[in-house]
């Protein structure tokens, strides 16, 4: 069984966003084709994590571990794009709450940050082979949130300006922290990691598997997202244009970087443990082992947190998000026969711990399945169980449970 080590574990993403979560006014503004837009692309993010946990190695080779390398990443970057919107549902689209409504909805964030950041610590303390990613999420809620009021435009500045500089501020970080015991001090002296015996602060935002320094962008871009009429079928195109744009930039761009850039991937290939040909799209290529060469900001590897691969990773989540949207849309018939993955979505945070909790309870013996087999199960059961909790309650029992937690927010005055 295999981790999504980028990061998101996995994805994940948002899995704690659901479209049922949503106030009246934000519901009120987004049309109900485009919510299905939203849960299908969720729940197929939902079902990429699966693939990533519990699926065949990339390594398989074949379409099979195509598939499986498609979803390397890819997924968690698709749930942090899809919080992002979310943010933007709960603060108010197209316009962005003010006044009370507008505390009330920024206290609703903090809860819910603060919520994912306990689960995630509490589902970490399983101790899985999956790097659970949901502190990195409520932690990116926190700091994203004073953006809530931007436009589209600043916000997708922000995003592509954060993709094109903070890669690099991470990799000083990292060259700082291996160079020197400062980060040791650091947590020593950090009340989180002594309270989640972790490596607390310094782990969520610079050396975690999701490093929130890195994954902003993608959030970013979703709270951009969020605030494009994609009622529109020209802005739908637009941003399945856009999409496609950046995932050239960034894979086409890296292949172009490692090939053109003297010993590029002879330095990739003598200091990694993977394929270095594979470098510029894929998990393969592995991670540095001693050294940490610069010539690694070339690679766009889903889970490289270089600037190529935050291109890369968001063009797909734009495009999935184009796609997704177009079909509920257009083809409202075929969106019908999808409700199965919409309402994986619609229950992402259950779908998403109820996995770490089968793979806790199956333990080692989860190694005695057939991968392939194991994957169709967990994504057939996802769909089961979410089809009977959509049709019988307004949401999952732990969006119920989000939901609640976040109940005292409306005494903000």
């Amino acid at each position: 069984m295999t981790s999504d080590a980028s990061p998101v574990t996995s994805t994940t993403p948002h899995p704690a966003e659901t479209a049922q979560d949503r106030s009246p006014a934000a519901e009120g503004a987004v049309s109900a084709g485009r919510l299905v837009g939203v849960d299908l692309a969720r729940g197929l993010a939902v079902f990429g994590m699966y693939a990533v946990h519990v699926g065949p190695d990339a390594t398989v080779g074949g379409p099979v571990g195509f598939l499986m390398e498609l979803a390397s990443g890819r997924s968690s970057t698709l749930f942090a794009v899809l919080a992002g919107f979310t943010l933007v549902l709960i603060t108010g689209r197209p316009v962005p709450r003010t006044g009370r409504a507008g505390r009330q909805a920024v206290g609703r964030i903090v809860l819910r940050a603060l919520v994912l950041m306990a689960l995630g610590y509490a589902l970490t303390a399983l101790d899985t082979d999956v790097n659970v990613i949901l502190a990195y999420y409520g932690l990116l809620f926190l700091i994203v949130l004073p953006l809530y009021r931007l436009d589209a435009a600043r916000l997708a500045a922000i995003a592509g300006a954060g993709a094109l500089i903070l890669p690099q501020v991470l990799y000083s970080i990292h060259r700082a922290v291996d160079d020197g015991s400062w980060g040791d001090a650091v947590i020593a002296h950090d009340p989180l990691a002594r309270l989640t015996g972790s490596d607390g602060f310094l782990e969520l935002l610079f050396m975690g598997d999701y490093p929130v320094l890195t994954w902003l962008p993608f959030m970013v871009a979703g709270m951009a997202l969020a605030r494009l009429d994609l009622g529109r079928a020209l802005t739908r195109a637009r941003l399945a244009w856009s999409g496609a744009g950046l995932t050239v930039v960034g894979y086409g761009g890296s292949w172009l970087a490692l090939h053109l850039v003297p010993h590029a991937l002879s330095t990739i290939a003598a200091t990694g443990e993977g394929s270095a040909s594979a470098a510029w799209w894929s998990d393969t290529a592995g991670e540095p082992l001693d050294s940490h060469p610069w010539q690694w900001l070339l690679v766009a590897a889903p889970h490289s947190q270089t600037t190529f691969s935050i291109l890369g990773n968001t063009g797909v989540a734009l495009a999935v998000v184009a796609a997704t949207m177009t079909l509920a849309a257009r083809l409202p018939r075929a969106a019908r026969l999808a409700t199965p993955v919409a309402s994986v979505g619609m229950i992402s945070l259950t779908a998403y711990t109820l996995q770490i909790v089968a793979l806790w309870l199956l333990g080692p013996a989860v190694d005695s399945f057939s991968p392939l087999a194991l994957l169709l199960a967990f994504v057939g059961a996802a769909m089961a169980v979410a089809v009977l909790i959509t049709r019988l309650f307004r949401r999952g029992p732990l969006e119920y449970l989000l939901h609640v937690a976040t109940r005292p927010a409306r005494l903000v005055p």
